[in-house]
């Protein structure tokens, strides 16, 4: 069994919406086929019982079956929530795609590492495999990776209200909504909440000081620098007192209810690890954490210390081990609850009780093994939400507003929070930032708390879910004109735009990435700009096959068309039914309330219709297509050409656009152009634009070099037509002849390269079509044969020239710019050269400075 490659879908994906590890898998011969390994499925399950059922009829499971099945079961195992698992077969014999999902991605490749080593360990006989350990190992690796209880609450909520979210880090700094609409948080912390207010949450001298002078009762407490000090501090402040950091959180190093000078020496110590120290007056009663989202009181819990109750047989120690066998509890804040620690802190109280670690309390006697009840010191919460009284509520609001925190742990000591603080002695003795959620999510006692809803609707009201909108443009041809027409039109609507396509990333008219930015790597970077309030992206299938979508969900997936495909044999997309099945991903992917562009005209394009679970607008040159037809007879919105105007029509509204007000189409002469003019306005349309608006952005948009470069850009080069386009498969030669023919000329000629990853049948093809109506061709060799051996493409171009209606005269020439100097210097008035350029900046750019008049020896200078 050999591996060829690992990828990760981080996106919705050819297999499925979740995220999930795509491995190539090849087999021998025998691996192929179960029924040739007799007794190793039997020996993988005896092993590994966990493996679910092989979903093949027997005689077509091979080996690969069995690894997605491994692979799957070592992560639910774990305890990661995955669902989805699929092997098919692909176009190579004895060869499969094996797609597995996961939630964390170092998680999902190692589950996989596992599943390999277990089955090469059977298949060698191999009895060491240590199953176990490596299942606790990956659950070990999940807790450490996956969003800790707080930061994971927050994303539910999130995503129960669609709202998109992303991890910026490994660890707790997410991303919620896009562009504008973009939120931060880091654990319970959100981007509103200032540096400053963070700064005096942890300075608790400072924060006490401040509550107090908006009335709220606080103990009294001072900073000392030494034990000395710090005595005296608790002399005059008066016995019991509390020992802990002036600049710390999560309870560390804080020491309650010290009555001794021994046990204050060993609190000052378990302090001043953390810092300056204060010492602060012992409030009694229980300890409560009140917290406070905005201007709301949302959860309230009881904490109670780590304790042990005797039994009359076990000592102390033992005791603890088995509080500490609670599965809920475990190290960090992963888990519910924190084992309890047998540190000098815990025995520093037990002694206080007359008791060691190695004491045997009598039966029910309560032991206390620290005064201070943080979750992360092992105690246990109980929830109170409910108890808390109204004017308990308006003091720790008031708290947390002084000190500025837009989310604030408020930690109160009284007898209860049943009735005021100022009734009882009781006080707030600290606020925290960043607070701890996991008491309140799920409390030792009484029902958790929806706090991470609350922050979620802090963040975003009722009716907002942090979304912009995003217009997914894929296709054959014409996805970059239509992606720019399209951004061209929510520009003319007042909006800053984010757009990616094969030219490179532009914000608000601003290249800030240049190459090939089809991807989805692209598409994240701009729905991260703040500045961007919609985005369009060309979507091309290296990006989807390669990771998946960069986004969840678009507002409007726009497909241009199929019809022949390109690229086909790569990647295993052998058919046009394969490509049509890929490019049908940005459908199944639009968000509720968006709509599904589709060309009706093209078979495999209006077949997505099935598939999406959004409304669909068809648009089509003929107003009488069958597909367009049904549709416009059924009220729903169409888009089509009538008498020298793009209509748009729904029911009985009509909406008419004449194509000389278009100046893309050249007054409706170029038929692909006005395909993508109508595209565009269907996306425009779907996406809520006015139609002011959308007339406006037709009425600016030119396929200049400027706004459209390499998409059918006209130049005059001394009375000599000059056509630049990026056109690369049959297809594109189609439509480009098509739009040629309406442009008198009394030669033609044009300049053709070839892309070597393409099948030989569909190089020839692009020849065959242009043979029809060119007179001479030039043909070139790129930069890139990519994989061609050297002079290959070339004669695959010209043999699809052999036998050609029109063309006599072919040359061959090494090198772009040397291929467009030859078809310059042979021009005349009246002429018409099509160049079909590769580096299509650089081409352009020459071309542009020929056109003003630089001769070829003075650009060649420039370039050098």
């Amino acid at each position: 069994m050999e591996i060829s490659r690992i990828r990760a879908l981080r996106g919705p994906n050819l297999w499925t919406r979740r995220t999930a590890l795509e491995a190539i898998v090849r087999c021998t011969e025998d691996e192929d086929d179960l029924q040739r390994m007799p007794g190793f499925e039997a020996r993988l399950r005896e092993r590994f019982p966990a493996i679910g059922a092989l979903r093949v009829p027997v005689g077509r499971a091979s080996l690969a079956h069995l690894l997605e099945l491994t692979a799957f079961a070592f992560q639910t195992e774990a305890g990661c929530p995955v669902t989805f698992s699929r092997t098919t077969p692909t176009v190579e014999p004895q060869t499969y795609q094996v797609v597995v999902e996961y939630t964390e991605e170092p998680v999902g490749r190692q589950a996989f590492a596992d599943a390999v080593d277990l089955i090469r360990a059977i298949l060698a006989g191999d009895a060491a495999f240590d199953l176990e350990g490596r299942i606790a190992a990956l659950q070990a690796l999940d807790e450490d990776i996956r969003p800790g209880p707080s930061t994971g609450s927050i994303i539910a909520a999130a995503v129960a209200r669609g709202i998109p979210y992303r991890r910026l880090t490994s660890g707790s700094l997410v991303q919620f909504g896009w562009g504008c609409k973009q939120r931060r948080i880091w654990a319970a912390e959100v981007d509103s909440t200032s540096a400053v207010a963070e700064s005096i949450a942890q300075d608790k001298d400072l924060c006490k000081r401040l509550m107090s002078a908006a009335g709220v009762p606080v103990p009294e407490g001072y900073p000392v620098e030494n034990v000395e000090e710090a005595w005296v501090a608790a002399q005059k402040i008066g016995l019991p007192v509390v020992v802990k950091p002036q600049d710390g959180n999560q309870g560390k190093g804080v020491t309650v209810n010290v009555t001794t000078r021994e046990h204050l020496e060993i609190a000052y110590r378990a302090a001043e690890e953390h810092g300056t120290v204060m010492v602060e007056k012992f409030l009694s009663g229980s300890d409560y954490r009140l917290l406070v989202v905005g201007n709301r009181l949302v959860a309230a819990a009881r904490r109670d210390p780590p304790q042990v109750v005797g039994d009359g047989q076990h000592t102390v120690a033992e005791l603890v081990e088995q509080v500490n066998a609670d599965p809920r509890r475990g190290e960090g804040h992963a888990t519910s609850l924190t084992r309890i620690r047998l540190d000098e802190i815990a025995k520093a109280r037990l002694a206080l009780q007359g008791l060691t670690p190695e004491s045997i309390p009598e039966k029910g006697r309560r032991v206390i093994l620290r005064n201070n009840a943080n979750l992360s010191t092992g105690g246990t919460a109980t929830d109170v939400t409910d108890d808390v009284h109204p004017a308990v509520a308006e003091r720790a609001v008031t708290a947390a507003r002084m000190v500025g925190l837009d989310i604030c742990g408020v930690d109160v000591v009284c007898e209860s929070v049943l009735k005021p603080l100022e009734a009882q002695g009781g006080g707030i003795v600290e606020v925290n930032a960043a607070p701890g959620l996991r008491m309140h999510l799920t409390p030792s006692f009484g029902h958790g708390r929806a706090v991470g809803e609350a922050i979620v609707d802090f963040l975003y009201p009722p009716g907002e879910n942090g979304r912009i909108p995003v217009v997914a443009v894929t296709g054959t041809n014409g996805k970059t004109t239509t992606a720019r027409l399209i951004a061209h039109l929510f520009k003319a609507s007042g909006l800053c735009v984010g757009m990616t396509n094969t030219d490179g990333v532009y914000v608000d008219g601003r290249q800030i990435d240049s190459g090939d930015c089809s991807g989805p790597k692209s598409a994240r970077n701009v729905l991260m700009h703040p500045d961007v309030e919609a985005a369009v992206f060309e979507t091309a299938r290296g990006g989807l096959l390669r990771e998946g979508l960069g986004f969840d969900l678009c507002r409007v997936a726009v497909v241009t068309n199929i019809g022949s495909g390109d690229h086909l044999g790569l990647n295993y997309i052998s058919t046009v039914e394969d490509l049509a099945v890929l490019k049908r991903v940005i459908v199944q992917n639009v968000e509720p309330g968006g709509y599904a562009v589709l060309n009706a005209t093209d078979p495999n394009v209006a077949r997505m219709a099935a598939a999406s679970p959004a409304p669909v607008i068809f648009f089509s040159l003929d107003r009488n297509h069958p597909v367009l037809a049904t549709h416009r007879a059924q009220g729903l919105r169409c888009v089509y050409v009538d008498d020298g105007s793009i209509v748009a029509t729904e029911g009985a509204w009509r909406e008419s656009i004449p194509l000389k007000q278009i100046p893309l189409t050249r007054q409706g002469t170029i038929p692909f152009q006005i395909e993508n003019a109508m595209a565009a306005i269907a996306a425009a349309w779907g996406a809520g634009l006015h139609w002011e608006d959308i007339r406006a952005g037709l009425a600016s948009f030119t396929s200049d070099t400027e706004n459209a470069p390499g998409r059918f850009n006209i130049l005059d080069y001394h009375g000599a037509t000059l056509i630049a386009d990026y056109g690369h498969n049959p297809d594109a030669m189609n439509a480009l002849v098509k739009a040629v023919e309406a442009i008198p000329a009394t030669r033609r000629v044009v300049v053709i390269s070839g892309a070597g990853d393409r099948r030989d049948e569909d190089i020839r093809d692009q020849t065959r079509i242009l043979g029809r109506a060119f007179d001479e061709a030039i043909l070139y060799q790129d930069a890139c044969q990519r994989g061609r051996a050297d002079g290959e493409v070339l004669r695959l171009l010209r043999e699809g020239l052999a036998g050609a209606p029109r063309t006599r005269q072919v040359e061959e020439i090494r090198g772009e710019f040397n291929a467009i100097d030859r078809a310059l210097s042979g021009l005349q008035m009246g002429d018409l050269c099509l160049i079909l350029v590769d580096q299509v900046e650089e081409a352009l750019a020459y071309l542009r400075k020929r056109c003003q008049g630089a001769s070829a020896v003075e650009m060649t200078a420039a370039l050098a």
